[in-house]
């Protein structure tokens, strides 16, 4: 016999699809940044500073969905989504600024994610994750002839789905 929808059980079962979907999130975050280290460091792809900046955003993702993961009330689960939401929102801005318009640059000095990785002091307190060593127009590379960016800008959007999965649910 199936659970009720408002069962205790039902109730259960939705929160645990939740909080697996959202450690998997984190997951795939932390797999990116280490995606993006490999790259830099065994295969000599050198990142520019918006490189660098969805590094920082995919970690601050890993946290956010980490903590959502960990907490209990479903509402407080859905506002750690809704901010997950926003931040995948950046995310999928700066792949797509990176490809279209910092790719077609040869200086990345003082656009905006240069000034925000300065500001933050990120590129000094850990430089062999944030440190930016290449121009724009020279990390602007392909992998299985799809752009990094793009790459990146995918696994965005798949985040951001899968924040707004977690956002939808019902209590």
């Amino acid at each position: 016999m199936a659970a009720h929808a408002s069962s205790p059980v039902a109730s259960r079962t939705r929160r645990l699809g939740a909080t697996a979907l959202l450690w998997t999130l984190a997951g795939l975050c932390v797999a990116a940044v280490a995606l993006a280290l490999l790259a830099q460091y065994r295969f000599g792809m050198r990142p520019c500073p918006w490189c660098t900046l969805q590094r920082a955003i995919y970690i601050i993702l890993a946290i956010l969905f980490a903590l959502a993961a960990c907490v209990k009330p479903a509402a407080l689960r859905r506002s750690v989504a809704a901010l997950g939401l926003l931040i995948c929102g950046t995310g999928i801005t700066s792949a797509i600024y990176q490809h279209h318009f910092a790719a077609q640059e040869f200086s990345c000095n003082l656009t905006l994610a240069d000034k925000i990785l300065k500001a933050t002091k990120l590129s000094t307190a850990l430089p062999e994750v944030f440190m930016p060593t290449a121009s724009c127009a020279n990390a602007a590379v392909s992998v299985l002839g799809i752009p990094f960016a793009y790459w990146s800008l995918g696994l965005f959007a798949l985040l951001l789905l899968g924040s707004a999965w977690v956002l939808r649910r019902p209590t």
